[in-house]
């Protein structure tokens, strides 16, 4: 990344500024503006999260933020409430009075003497979340938004249950916010009132798991801040973004296609991280990209940020398979709207262990082909990597030859030219099982000549939701279904000489919860296919006036805050196989050391570590533990908050086993014990 200093307009920073909400309730913000601010006001741009601005974002906030203030705007970094030294408490994600208090920020900007009355606001995953929410609401300032890595969708298509089956970081989210909603408000700020602030975190907190596994199907919970539910009440432009590897790489294209206002979509080959820290790289310009979009929405200059494609992409290539990669070979394509007039749906059928060309025996035809039949064992999975790869510790999918040995598999031919991909793949299946409660998980991989084998994509369904995502149905067992399975979407390109693969497996732990009983699940050949969204290549080769191979700057950003590192971080991902017991366990951990914030004297250390075990093929035996350890360091001031969250589960219940320990130096302030019962619902 290149740092710049030298801006168009010097700044100024207030690190605690308390904005009032009707309630009395103070949040805090850290404001970077122009110090002419003060006679010639400018545009806002607020970034509303619960992540610490004083400290668990500071370094990455102090590279955009004062880079975009010092190009003219207002940039507003607001700790939502009850997180960082903002009052009050938080126990649930995307509530109303969260966005009640958003649109009350909102309107005090506004009206600021430094701030011209006009709005925007910005932020990756929750703040993108916020900001879209935020703006289905419309505020009278708020002119535009800026998003990176987020859904429309909160209940398929986010951590919790995508495509009606139970995600593992449904447990591993929920425990992360468990620790940081009950982190302690630095004293250095809020003085001695500290102590009372943190015991209300304490006292009101519960482990957010709870609540999420109440809501096992798409009911008024999930609905509400789902802006999917109507895209026509967002008004203002949106500039989206998010990354192949992310958990979140559906809904860009999704906006594109359902919002009715100026849009872009920028999808590149990165995990969950803003472009211009983009890994796996390579990160872009990015914020250059956002200074246009404000200097456009917000103070009106004709720059021509609306020229050009509706969507830039990374066409990923070929890569052997790996848990992390440091950079994905590729192009930057576009696509002039979306859905593209450059993308063809391609069906495939599906016979006996093979994907057919798109001429072969049309679906429908063989209505009583051969049963394919499959009984996936609980090591399918091992090898999933993370719903949101962040790329550290390295968390992307491995080699899936192992995973295949208990799927069922359907290969292409040996492709004789390239084939590329743009969009989400998905596969028509003609089924049964031999249970009420079901799932199905489908992988595309890139198999390389050697048999080494990439996953590309993949996608579930819980087959109890084959009709509705969100009302399942139990399933008749012997009896026949169709399905359909949509695969998350992706741009790749796959080389002459390898095969595409579809897998298909009934378990796919611990990215998903298994059901309750082994499956067996038959696929009839001749009845189902597998579409792929084939795009053209009509990128390259182009001449020299057309769109550019590369439309983005070199990455920038202003200078980090100083930091000292006192400990070294730590990153693990173990899989481990008992052959005496049959115990297999996933373990995780990401440990990011103890780190000094030189500014402010504060030591802050961080360590999750999750755990997840299954003994042979006892899909009762399956649990789940995220455990996490907050410290704060400050001479004559120390504090720990450390947590604990434990699922389990039999064939018609989970049982969750969560504890919560505050400490001041090594004495236990504060400790409570949640042990609660709740039953599955087709899960």
């Amino acid at each position: 990344m290149r740092l710049v200093s030298n801006l168009p307009c010097a700044t100024k920073e207030e690190d605690h500024v308390t904005i009032a909400m009707s309630d009395g309730v103070r949040l805090s913000a850290r404001i970077w503006r122009p110090t002419s601010s003060d006679e010639e006001p400018v545009p806002a741009v607020l970034e509303y999260i619960p992540y610490r601005k004083r400290d668990l974002t500071a370094v990455r906030d102090s590279i955009h933020h004062p880079y975009i203030a010092g190009h003219g705007y207002a940039c507003v970094r607001v700790d939502l409430r009850g997180t960082g030294e903002s009052e009050g408490v938080l126990t649930d994600e995307y509530l109303e009075g969260e966005q009640s208090d958003a649109e009350e920020v909102l309107a005090w900007l506004a009206e600021q003497p430094w701030c011209d009355g006009t709005t925007g606001m910005m932020g990756i995953s929750w703040g993108a979340f916020a900001a879209l929410q935020v703006a289905a609401r419309r505020p009278p300032s708020l002119r535009a938004i800026v998003i990176a890595s987020f859904t429309d969708d909160r209940y398929a298509d986010d951590m919790h249950y995508m495509g009606g089956a139970l995600l593992s970081d449904n447990l591993a989210e929920a425990g992360t916010m468990f620790a940081y909603a009950t982190c302690p408000p630095d004293p250095a700020v809020v003085g001695e009132r500290w102590r009372d602030m943190w015991h209300e975190r304490l006292e009101n907190a519960r482990p957010w798991v709870l609540e999420w596994l109440r809501h096992q199907r798409r009911d008024d919970y999930w609905r509400h801040a789902s802006v999917c539910e109507d895209y026509r009440a967002v008004r203002c432009p949106v500039l989206a973004s998010s990354g192949w590897a992310d958990g979140y790489s559906n809904a860009v294209t999704r906006l594109l296609g359902h919002l009715d206002v100026p849009r872009k979509g920028l999808i590149g080959p990165w995990s969950h991280k803003y472009p211009h820290l983009g890994e796996p790289g390579p990160a872009i310009g990015y914020l250059q990209e956002v200074v246009r979009w404000w200097d456009h929405w917000l103070k009106g200059v004709d720059n021509g940020v609306m020229d050009g494609p509706m969507l830039r992409t990374w066409m990923q290539d070929s890569l052997p398979p790996s848990t992390s990669y440091e950079e994905r070979p590729g192009r930057w394509v576009s696509e002039p709207q979306w859905p593209s007039p450059n993308v063809e749906p391609v069906a495939h059928p599906l016979t006996r262990h093979r994907i057919g060309d798109p001429g072969d025996t049309p679906p429908g035809q063989e209505p009583h082909g051969a049963a394919l039949t499959v009984q996936s064992p609980l090591s399918v999975g091992q090898f999933a990597g993370k719903w949101a790869s962040y790329n550290a510790p390295p968390d992307l999918p491995y080699d899936q030859r192992e995973e295949d040995g208990g799927s069922l598999v359907f290969d292409t031919e040996a492709l004789t030219e390239r084939v590329e991909i743009l969009g989400s793949p998905s596969v028509e299946l003609e089924l049964s099982v031999s249970e009420p409660v079901a799932m199905v998980a489908a992988r595309l991989s890139d198999v390389a000549p050697d048999g080494r084998a990439t996953r590309v994509t993949y996608g579930l369904l819980n087959l109890t939701h084959r009709d509705a995502i969100g009302t399942p149905e139990p399933l008749e067992p012997g009896r026949r279904y169709r399905a359909r399975v949509q695969l998350n979407g992706v741009a790749q390109a796959f080389p002459p000489g390898h095969r595409i693969r579809l897998s298909l497996s009934t378990s796919y732990w611990p990215l998903a919860w298994p059901p309750p009983k082994p499956v067996l699940l038959s696929v009839y050949e001749g009845a189902s296919t597998l579409t792929l969204p084939v795009r053209r290549d009509r990128d390259r080769g182009r001449s020299s006036e057309d769109e550019p191979q590369r439309p983005f700057g070199e990455p920038e950003g202003t200078p980090p805050i100083a930091t000292t590192r006192l400990t070294p971080s730590e990153q693990r991902w173990d899989v481990k196989r008992d052959l005496v017991g049959y115990r297999s366990e996933l373990e995780i951990v990401k440990d990011a050391g103890t780190q000094r914030f030189d500014d402010i004297g504060l030591d802050v250390g961080r360590r999750a570590y999750e755990r997840y075990t299954a003994v042979a093929d006892d899909f009762t035996s399956v649990g789940g533990e995220s455990t996490w350890t907050m410290r704060f360091h400050r001479d004559g001031w120390e504090t720990r908050v450390v947590t604990s969250t434990v699922l389990r589960c039999g064939e018609t219940e989970f049982t969750v086993d969560a504890t919560l320990d505050g400490y001041e130096g090594d004495r236990r302030v504060f400790s409570r014990n949640w042990n609660e019962t709740l039953p599955r619902d087709c899960l």
